[in-house]
């Protein structure tokens, strides 16, 4: 057996973090969307009422149900992060310590 190092860890740059914050919640979103949505839905019947001149198979009825989902949800999460970012020399609770309040008081 390996063992891991007790302290290990996995720096990600802001990049990647923004990434992993908005991609996977928006997956996971996607995973339960697709599923209560085709519950109710089938992809055949979908592309009969909708593209009939187009050979779309259930399985690939699925798989364009899941990626509209996916991008949706992801930009949902997107909006959401671009949202909760502070301008820069501010902090979540107000302006960062260093930076002068220019506020009368």
């Amino acid at each position: 057996m390996i063992d891991a190092p007790e302290n290990m860890e996995y720096p990600l740059g802001p990049w990647a973090r923004a990434a992993a914050v908005v991609l996977w919640p928006s997956f996971v979103s996607a995973v339960l969307a697709t599923a209560a949505f085709f519950s109710q839905v089938d992809p055949h019947v979908l592309h009969l009422a909708t593209f009939p001149e187009w050979p779309i198979s259930r399985e690939l009825g699925y798989t364009l149900g899941f990626f509209m989902f996916w991008a949706v949800t992801a930009l949902s999460s997107l909006f959401t992060l671009i949202l909760l970012r502070t301008p820069a020399g501010q902090t979540a609770e107000g302006p960062a310590p260093d930076v002068p309040n220019h506020e009368a008081p």
